[in-house]
């Protein structure tokens, strides 16, 4: 009966110009292919990124530009076993500097958080990687304890795009969405302290090692423009001296 309902629905949608549904793929088998197209292995399980480039950052105000970083440096160390979406993990640097001088820096090393002003306190640490943590979350998603889920499809950045919202085994939720044609992730959107969190990924590149590398990064506060970043070079997987994660001295 059931069956012969649909087949009634869809000829009586023929019937009166309206398309039948057109099947969508399933959230795992969208995320299956997005491993794929980014680089397989070698996407799936980093041990290091080291990342360089330039970034412009803008008055939440007025629109205007704030500041521009025309050196802007990050390196991260990841944690294989990562199982929450927005809390922060691994190792990670991220130093801004224009003409020479530090615009900013943020720092942690698996425990402690600092910036160039020095430590920072744990609480207040814990929300600004709430605020900023979100994208590294794709890569456990097919593991246990995670659920994916099918969001409607829409364009972004004019071009049909897959949206699939993944759930960590705490709760915690992440919209992700892959452009259709290539499988690429183009988009991300999550809660924050700090309003709704949304980014914009553009013009990939695929590395020598089959990674693929967004050069192009916009993130967004609540549908305003926070800072876009233009990544030049991308080091997957090199020697990232352990230094660079030692926090200063208190």
């Amino acid at each position: 009966m059931r069956r012969v309902l649909e087949i009634g629905l869809a000829l009586l949608a023929a019937a009166i110009g309206f398309p039948a549904a057109a099947e969508q793929p399933a959230p795992r088998a969208i995320l299956e292919r997005a491993v794929e197209a980014h680089g397989g292995d070698v996407w799936l399980a980093p041990r290091t990124l080291a990342l360089s480039g330039e970034a412009t950052f803008y008055d939440r105000e007025t629109g205007a530009v704030r500041s521009r970083a025309d050196d802007y440096r990050m390196w991260r160390a990841f944690d294989p076993d990562r199982a929450s979406a927005h809390e922060a993990s691994g190792k990670v640097r991220i130093v801004a500097r224009s003409g020479g001088k530090v615009l900013f820096e943020i720092g942690y090393d698996g425990e402690t958080t600092w910036t160039e002003r020095g430590i920072m306190a744990k609480e207040r640490a814990d929300e600004y990687w709430a605020n900023n943590f979100g994208f590294g979350v794709v890569r456990q998603a097919l593991g246990e304890g995670f659920t994916l889920h099918r969001a409607p499809s829409r364009d972004v950045l004019g071009r049909p795009t897959d949206l699939v919202r993944i759930v960590d085994p705490q709760g915690a939720e992440t919209l992700f969405g892959f452009d259709a044609e290539s499988g690429f992730i183009t988009y991300l959107a999550f809660d924050t302290p700090r309003g709704f969190h949304e980014r914009l990924y553009a013009d990939f590149v695929r590395l020598p090692n089959g990674w693929v590398q967004a050069r192009e990064v916009t993130l967004l506060y609540d549908g305003i423009k926070s800072n876009t970043v233009l990544w030049t070079e991308t080091a997957v997987d090199e020697p990232v001296d352990e230094a660079l994660f030692t926090p200063p001295l208190q």
